[in-house]
């Protein structure tokens, strides 16, 4: 079977960072068209730049970088260097990118991608803030219907929120455009906090990529080091969660994940609530389902894939 062809758009992010390079170690199960960078975990300058040091890191420089979005589509950008700190990439020391930063703006390169290849047959991997797919369905609702499937990871229902008490940080940033991309009847998979808080780089674990030996192995170990300290004094729990490498592996293996077509909202306009994702998971409501929204996955089998890959680079 043909590889599928995937754009990601991304605020790299350490975690971003590993699934991009599970991306680009994988070219039999998945053809990266582009990488679009978005303002999310760090301003854009440095979601552009990090994208593109990660490619360099994986020696992929013939994959183009486009920068998109500075902002969300209605409100303040909120960022979290909190957890991925100052630079987004903090924990190893990699050098500042040579390849070129292409001209084209990101959302003009989703649209024409689409546009040109055939429909049916590009796969929209977001790993930050929906801005950019939110600002590519509004200026050319025509792309909506050729996109083959939108797996993105964000939301949560049952774990609630890791922003504020209800909302998950890439939904809450953008709640407009996530609202946009939920409604816009295209085949949408969701990876929520729900199963990426399954996904825990335990200390075994991260030895395992550091035992790889290779410069990825030992940065993906230094990146995973410094953001699972936060997340190990906020969840108490054994490790980091590993979140927007899900994307991409349910897209290798998607028998590792298990999950519900149900219907999900985004909450807009709440003050408490803002950017919460409602799952009616027990299918409750008279809402018609409009994503695929995953809960579980196999922890060891998913680590075990991200292990293998990671040392072909």
């Amino acid at each position: 079977m043909a590889p599928r062809n995937i754009i990601i758009d991304t605020d790299p992010g350490q975690d971003d960072a590993v699934a991009i390079l599970l991306a680009l170690a994988s070219p039999e199960k998945v053809h990266v068209l582009g990488i679009t960078a978005v303002a999310g975990n760090v301003p854009l300058d440095l979601t552009q730049k990090n994208a593109r040091i990660i490619c360099e890191l994986a020696q992929k420089t013939d994959v183009p970088v486009f920068a998109g979005a500075k902002r969300p589509l209605e409100r303040t950008l909120v960022t979290a260097e909190h957890v991925h700190g100052k630079t987004g990439l903090d924990g190893p020391t990699l050098p500042a990118p040579e390849m070129p930063l292409q001209d084209q703006h990101a959302v003009d390169f989703i649209i024409e991608t689409l546009r040109t290849e055939p429909a049916g047959t590009v796969t929209l991997c977001p790993l930050g803030p929906l801005t950019n797919i939110a600002a590519a369905f509004n200026k050319a609702p025509d792309i909506i219907e050729r996109v083959q499937e939108v797996v993105l990871m964000g939301g949560a229902y049952f774990e609630v929120g890791n922003i504020t008490p209800t909302a998950e940080f890439n939904i809450y940033v953008d709640p407009e455009a996530a609202e946009i991309v939920l409604k816009s009847g295209a085949n949408i998979t969701m990876m929520p906090l729900d199963v990426t808080h399954k996904a825990l780089v335990t200390k075994e674990r991260n030895d395992r990529f550091r035992a790889l030996g290779t410069p990825v192995g030992i940065a993906v170990a230094e990146m995973t080091d410094f953001f699972e300290r936060f997340d190990r004094e906020k969840y108490g729990s054994d490790g980091a969660p590993l979140h927007d490498p899900t994307v991409i592996a349910y897209l290798i293996n998607p028998k590792l994940f298990t999950g519900r077509y149900v219907n999900v909202e985004v909450e807009t306009k709440s003050d408490l609530t803002l950017g919460m994702t409602v799952a009616d998971w027990w299918r409750v409501s008279d809402r018609d389902p409009n994503a695929m929204f995953i809960g579980d996955l196999d922890a060891d089998g998913f680590f075990d894939l991200l292990t293998e890959r990671l040392g072909r680079l």
